[in-house]
């Protein structure tokens, strides 16, 4: 078994990526999914309000190290 990290993110996915939504389960399961992947988070979350919603930012960055 190949437990060696990958030198990029796999799907020709970029290095850096800004995950973006409604706070919701659908949110969390996108940042989960790149935590899988192998993205790590970068910086702190953002959120804000557009009057019906809060809206979540987060970044997460590919590590190979």
């Amino acid at each position: 078994m190949n437990t060696e990290p990958k030198s990029s993110p796999p799907n020709n996915l970029p290095r850096y990526r800004l995950i973006t939504g409604p706070d919701d389960a659908s949110f969390c399961h996108r940042i989960s999914e790149a935590l899988a992947l192998g993205y790590q988070l970068y910086g702190s979350p953002a959120a804000t309000f557009n009057g019906q919603n809060v809206i979540v930012a987060q970044a997460v960055l590919w590590s190979s190290l």
